[in-house]
């Protein structure tokens, strides 16, 4: 175990003594290749500013209003006919949505049922296999400028939802 520890305590530091041994070697200008590096960073920040508020004032907009808890309610008879347990249906439907959110969601999950009991399995799994689809295609589009998404829209929350699917089916499967 020790040796773990030696390696990840190195490998920080490793990194940065490669790139700034490959750039002495390539007669790189490290700090000047930095800076312009930092520059980029910060117009991409401003270029998605605005997506990101919009983001954040809809998912603060979504959990306060109380829509989770009517869409869960009108679904959750049917769910109850294939064992999907309503109790991961507010993570379910905030992950692709908003990762901090989810992470909320998962935390108060696993506080209530705890974090070895089933419902806190699957909440687990679920965090690991699926993505803040909605947060990260807005990003990323609006980075480069597309604005055309409807494909990737749908084909990411299907993703989603075979990864919030498959966890439970894994979860009932193997009783955690």
């Amino acid at each position: 175990m020790q040796i773990i520890y030696f390696f990840s305590n190195l490998a920080m530091p490793l990194v940065i003594l490669i790139i700034v041994l490959y750039a002495f070697i390539q007669k790189i200008k490290i700090f000047d290749t930095f800076l312009f590096g930092a520059k980029e960073g910060v117009d991409i920040v401003i270029a998605i500013f605005p997506t990101l508020i919009g983001l954040f004032l809809a998912v603060s907009a979504l959990r306060s209003s109380g829509i989770l808890d009517f869409a869960i309610n009108i679904v959750s008879p049917i769910l109850s006919k294939f064992h999907f347990p309503t109790d991961i249906m507010p993570l379910a439907l905030i992950r692709p949505i908003s990762g901090s959110s989810a992470i909320a969601v998962a935390t108060d999950i696993m506080k209530t049922f705890g974090v070895d009991s089933q419902i806190g399995m699957m909440a687990a799994v679920i965090m690991g296999s699926t993505e803040t689809t909605l947060y990260t295609i807005a990003v990323y589009t609006s980075s480069i400028g597309i604005k055309n998404t409807r494909f990737v829209l749908w084909a990411a929350l299907l993703a989603d939802f075979v990864g919030i699917l498959t966890s439970i089916i894994v979860c009932n499967l193997l009783n955690f």
